[in-house]
C-alpha cells in the first residue's frame, strides 16, 4: 500500500466495521479478545497508526503529558528521565519540546498555546521564563522564575545547598572565594546568590564584588566572567559556580590560563550532572535531585489533572554536598 492506510483499510481487511476497530485500538470494552487480536494483527501488518489530534478532537483528551524546556541540556536531560519514570505506570506519553527559539521570554505562552487541547493533556515547564502563563491545561513549573506564582513549583533547596558550597570552601582554608552566578530571573539563582553571601559573611570575609560575575548558565558569559576574575593580579583561590555546566567551563578556563585545579583554584559546582563525576578531575559539587525533581513535578501534574486539590503545591526538595577532586586547601 503506497498510501498511509486508514483505519477504513484496518476494517476491511479484518472483516469487521470501523468502530470495532476503533473500540480494539483504544482498549475499549465489547469486542470479542479474538477481533481484538485479529484487528490488532491488521494494524501490526499494514502499519497503521490512529491520528493523536484527530482523537484529540474527538474526546478533548490526548493521553500525553508535555516537558516543555529551553534546551535539551544535562539538567533537563535528567528532569525528563524522572518525569518519564513516573509516567511509566501511568496512561500518559511522554512529551519533551523545546520552543525556546534562543530563549525569548515568554516562549512557554506561545509553546503552550500551540499544544494545550490537541497534543497535551497537561504541561511540565523547566526553568521558565515567565511567573504564570495562563492555560487551560493543568501546568506544573521546575526551577520557577522569581515572584509569586499561581501555578504549583517543584525546586531544591538552592539557598542550603549554596550554603554547604561555599562553606566548604571556607573550611577547605580558603578566603578569596569568587562566584559566578546563573539566570537572574531564577528563583534558584537568586538563592544561591544569597546562600553564597551568607555564606562569607558567617564566616567573617569581606564580599568582594569583583568576585562576582553572571554567567547567567550560558558558557559564552561564564568564559567572560571567568577569565576576567582569574586574570586579576589577586584573583580567587576558589570558586563557585551555580550550576556545573559553568563550573567545567571555569575549569577549562583555567587550563588555558595555566592553571591547575584544585592545587591553583579549587572549583565546584551545583546539580551533580552526569557530567560532573567524569570530568577530569573529577568535579565537586552539590547534588540537587533532579530526577526526583522531574517525578515529584509529574505526580503534582497527575493530581491536578485528575482534579484534586493537593494539600502541598510548592515542594522544595533538599540537597546535599559532594566533595570531589576539584577542591583542595589553597596553596
Amino acid at each position: 500500500m503506497s498510501r498511509r492506510p486508514t483505519i477504513t483499510d484496518v476494517a476491511a481487511a479484518a472483516g469487521v466495521s470501523v468502530a470495532t476497530v476503533s473500540k480494539a485500538v483504544n482498549g475499549r470494552y465489547g469486542v470479542a479478545s479474538e477481533t481484538v487480536d485479529r484487528v490488532l494483527a491488521v494494524v501490526a501488518e499494514l502499519g497503521y497508526e490512529s491520528s493523536l489530534i484527530a482523537s484529540s478532537m474527538r474526546s478533548r483528551t490526548t493521553g500525553v503529558i508535555g516537558v516543555l524546556v529551553a534546551d535539551f541540556e544535562p539538567f533537563s536531560a535528567e528532569i525528563l528521565k524522572g518525569v518519564g519514570q513516573a509516567l511509566r505506570a501511568t496512561r500518559y506519553d511522554l512529551l519533551a519540546y523545546s520552543g525556546s527559539h534562543g530563549a525569548a521570554e515568554g516562549w512557554e505562552r506561545r509553546s503552550l498555546s500551540r499544544l494545550s487541547g490537541t497534543l497535551i493533556d497537561g504541561a511540565i515547564m523547566v526553568t521558565p521564563t515567565v511567573v504564570n502563563v495562563g492555560t487551560e491545561v493543568p501546568v506544573v513549573a521546575i526551577d520557577p522564575h522569581t515572584g509569586p506564582a499561581d501555578v504549583p513549583t517543584v525546586e531544591c533547596d538552592s539557598y542550603g545547598g549554596a550554603l554547604q558550597a561555599t562553606r566548604h570552601l571556607v573550611e577547605l582554608g580558603h578566603t578569596r572565594i569568587g562566584f559566578i552566578a546563573g539566570r537572574r530571573d531564577l528563583r534558584s539563582s537568586i538563592a544561591r546568590d544569597a546562600g553564597y553571601r551568607r555564606a562569607l559573611t558567617d564566616a567573617g570575609i569581606p564580599i568582594d564584588p569583583a568576585f562576582v560575575g553572571s554567567g547567567s548558565y550560558r558558557p559564552d558569559a561564564v568564559r567572560i566572567a571567568a577569565l576576567e576574575m582569574l586574570r586579576r593580579a589577586e584573583r580567587p583561590t576558589a570558586i563557585f559556580a551555580a550550576n556545573d555546566i559553568s563550573a567545567l567551563e571555569i575549569m577549562k578556563v583555567a587550563s588555558e590560563l595555566g592553571l591547575d585545579v584544585p592545587r591553583d583554584l579549587s572549583v565546584i559546582g551545583f546539580d551533580d550532572v552526569p557530567e560532573a563525576a567524569k570530568a577530569t578531575p573529577a568535579l565537586s559539587t552539590v547534588r540537587q535531585p533532579m530526577q526526583t525533581l522531574g517525578a515529584e513535578a509529574a505526580r503534582l501534574l497527575l493530581s491536578l489533572m485528575d482534579g484534586e486539590r493537593p494539600a502541598l503545591t510548592h515542594v522544595k526538595l533538599p540537597t546535599r554536598l559532594v566533595p570531589r577532586d576539584t577542591t583542595a586547601p589553597p596553596e
